[in-house]
């Protein structure tokens, strides 16, 4: 009794703060809106008011942006081979991971934004979804959402579940309420053994917690990557191809500056630009352009036209394919205190990589990576460039890099078939 009457005590307070905050929550998103303006459509959507009559037989799984939809994309794949009887509801956060849901699995799979974490809202969202299981990809700890889940029998998982150091001590803020709300999951998938401890630590319950490895070791590699490659490569020709991938606005200037150093040895060098958020995506062009460069873009031009400089991408669920046609990637979100992004895209591919220094995000396949000679990390943007031009000019320590790289990637292989087997039980019998 004295552990419900705490929980309610706690849930009072945290539902209260979230209704005091509300109104910020317009305020952010016209704010977002000035910067992307989808964050202005499908308010209704975060609020959790639908029209049309409630659904049945769901299985929903939430990612809150790009990244995680990415990891969901092989899961996704086979419930939806396996079970085609069930209706798939993909929720993301951002347009980008909206964007990324509708390009990966167009009408397939429905997609609405999660809405904010208020409780009316919550239990409208799950009285119209009506969903048969809850799916939470890696880090979205919502103690509203998984105490509803709790509430109406649906059973949640944190699947591919990760919890850096610096995201558990965020959350100890809220520790007495998110480890209360982390003991209603059914279990926590963690990517490995270090994050599973990070839960337990969290809240969990040790024999919730079992470790099924990263499904980004599952990738997809895209179809006729080959075919994508050999066509760039005829447009770029002999010329050296090097990307900036998932940079971020603190990075750009680096991004020019190493360009501009690079050609110095390299003047036929040509820069791909994958900038992470699209709001940054017409900024970058004129950063490049303002450096005297001739630019070209994707959604105009398809491909590097002769006697460009940098080439922008700005499309998106591309980036995989844009990686085979260059000959090295710097990762971004690297440079800056983001933690870094996905490395395994390009191991995937093929691709030798140099990251920055700032991979709290990905500490555990950054350091399989580095041992297994696939990824060199430098310690600034000075290291970096440094390394990207050590392996432009050695072909063979490439080749070195791209086996090493690709043999990691076959070797974590498996979460996907773990998770698979982990779910099977939560799921209604195949009609």
């Amino acid at each position: 009794m004295r552990k419900d009457l705490i929980e309610r005590l706690l849930r009072g307070l945290y539902s209260v703060a979230l209704y005091l905050l509300a109104p910020v929550t317009i305020y952010h998103l016209i704010w977002r809106g000035f910067r992307q303006p989808a964050y202005f459509q499908r308010w209704l959507e975060r609020y959790a008011i639908y029209r049309g009559p409630a659904q049945t037989r769901t299985l929903w799984l939430h990612a809150v942006s790009v990244g995680e939809v990415n990891a969901a994309i092989p899961l996704v794949n086979a419930l939806r081979r396996g079970r085609p009887d069930l209706r798939l509801l993909v929720t993301t956060i951002t347009p980008t991971g909206s964007d990324r849901a509708r390009s990966a699995w167009g009408d397939s799979v429905e997609h609405v934004y999660l809405p904010y974490d208020l409780p009316g809202a919550v239990g409208r969202f799950l009285r119209h979804h009506q969903p048969c299981a809850a799916l939470i990809m890696e880090t979205e700890l919502w103690p509203n959402l998984l105490f509803g889940c709790r509430d109406r029998g649906i059973p949640a998982y944190i699947l591919n579940a990760r919890l850096s150091e610096r995201s558990l001590r965020g959350y100890r803020v809220l520790a007495p309420l998110v480890g209360r709300a982390l003991r209603t999951v059914r279990t926590v998938a963690a990517q490995s053994r270090a994050d599973g401890e990070r839960f337990v630590e969290l809240g969990a319950r040790p024999e919730q917690v079992t470790e099924t490895g990263n499904l980004k070791f599952d990738v997809n590699v895209p179809d006729a990557l080959d075919e994508f490659a050999l066509e760039c490569h005829r447009h770029t020709g002999e010329r050296p191809v090097w990307i900036a991938a998932s940079t971020h606005e603190d990075e750009e200037a680096a991004t020019v500056t190493m360009h501009r150093r690079l050609r110095e040895r390299f003047p036929d060098l040509l820069l791909l630009w994958a900038p992470r958020h699209p709001e940054r995506f017409r900024m970058v062009a004129e950063h490049a352009r303002s450096a005297g460069w001739q630019v070209s873009t994707r959604s105009r031009a398809r491909w590097p036209q002769p006697g460009d400089d940098v080439f922008v991408i700005d499309t998106l669920g591309e980036l995989m394919s844009f990686y085979a046609c260059a000959d090295v990637a710097f990762v971004g979100g690297s440079l800056q205190a983001i933690g870094g992004h996905n490395l395994l895209e390009p191991a995937a591919t093929g691709t030798p990589i140099v990251t920055g220094p700032h991979l709290h995000n990905f500490v555990e396949i950054a350091q399989r990576l580095e041992t297994a000679g696939a990824l060199r990390i430098g310690a600034d943007a000075e290291a970096v460039e440094a390394a990207v031009e050590r392996l432009l000019a050695d072909p063979i320590e490439r080749a070195r890099m791209i086996d090493a790289g690709r043999a990691l990637v076959e070797l974590g292989r498996g979460a996907l078939a773990r998770t698979m087997a982990l779910l099977q039980p939560a799921l209604p019998p195949l009609r």
